[in-house]
């Protein structure tokens, strides 16, 4: 996609007020501990490996969440820094986000920010020594993604494969499943649901719900409202959901906010939803800082208590809970 001038500055304004944000008033988390990640040791974990956006945020990796359980890790979303994210985890205690250990994956849309990571989750974890194949899943699309990866990487594989690494085929392939909305995967630890959201001009975006033995966790994306995500959580343990500030958006160019307005949620409309859909913990990741140093966080927070009386925590790259 080409810009013009206007949409380039519009973008190079965002990010330039996203970065300021985080730089200002955005507190950086530390590496998860090994006491935190034993004290969830024997439930199911949830880890954020990416909390981010588009914009190159320097303390928030781009969007991704493992969910883990047993000792096995699913991902959502495969943005930039994953690989390197799970290995903090796991250097933390998490054992099932060592690199070899990433084998299960749901893309929830095609976006560039939840996907750009896919070529290093596809490659890093089988150097580093998986033996089997990627599980992939996604919307329809998925499938073509994953075939022209490997294909930019085939003489990198061939010279890993036939040359004196050595590397076994087997961990290098991936089983990819373009998907629609349903029962998509099962197993003893986990059955994921996925299901339909709304996200701009995307034909076909989901959210995903998790059923683990002691927990049910629904994850949206990125996604504008939508009654699916009210129906599928119906009480869920945990939400997990985007947002984007109403200062941010009153502060927006009129562009902007049919954009946002179109693609995202606002700490508002989060609100009324999450009151309906009524989760035991609603967690925001994919945050939305435009509206300049003084659009926080804590803003956020706030805005969203307005409206939102149960509990809400804006997660950060490598927080469990």
């Amino acid at each position: 996609m080409t810009l013009s001038i206007s949409s380039r500055a519009a973008a190079m304004a965002f990010v330039t007020a996203t970065l300021a944000s985080s730089a200002i008033a955005q507190t950086k988390m530390p590496a998860p501990t090994k006491a935190s990640a034993r004290k969830a040791h024997g439930k199911t974990q949830i880890v954020f490996l990416g909390t981010g956006n588009p914009s190159p945020m320097p303390d928030r990796m781009g969007p991704s969440v493992a969910i883990v359980v047993n000792g096995t890790a699913y991902l959502v979303d495969a943005g930039a820094g994953l690989v390197r994210r799970a290995q903090a985890a796991s250097a933390a205690g998490i054992s099932a986000l060592t690199a070899p250990n990433l084998r299960f994956a749901f893309i929830t849309h095609l976006h560039s920010d939840h996907t750009i990571g896919l070529p290093d989750l596809i490659t890093t974890p089988w150097i580093m020594g998986r033996t089997k194949p990627l599980e992939l899943y996604g919307p329809p699309g998925i499938s073509g993604m994953a075939r022209h990866i490997r294909e930019a990487y085939k003489e990198d594989n061939n010279i890993r494969i036939k040359g004196l690494e050595g590397e076994p085929e087997s961990g290098g392939e991936v089983n990819v499943y373009d998907v629609k909305p349903g029962r998509i995967y099962g197993d003893s630890n986990v059955t994921v649901t996925a299901f339909a959201v709304k996200h701009g001009s995307w034909k076909n975006a989901y959210g995903y719900r998790f059923q683990t033995p002691d927990k049910t966790i629904v994850i949206g994306g990125d996604a504008s409202p939508s009654e699916s995500m009210v129906e599928n959580c119906n009480g869920c343990d945990v939400l997990i959901h985007e947002a984007y500030t109403q200062l941010g958006y009153s502060k927006s160019a009129e562009k902007w906010q049919r954009y946002v307005t179109s693609f995202h949620t606002s700490t508002k409309e989060l609100a009324e939803l999450a009151t309906r859909a009524k989760p035991k913990t609603l967690i925001l990741y994919h945050q939305m800082f435009f509206g300049g140093p003084t659009d926080t966080e804590a803003v956020m927070l706030k805005e969203i208590r307005a409206g939102y009386k149960g509990r809400v925590v804006s997660a950060h790259d490598l927080d469990i809970y």
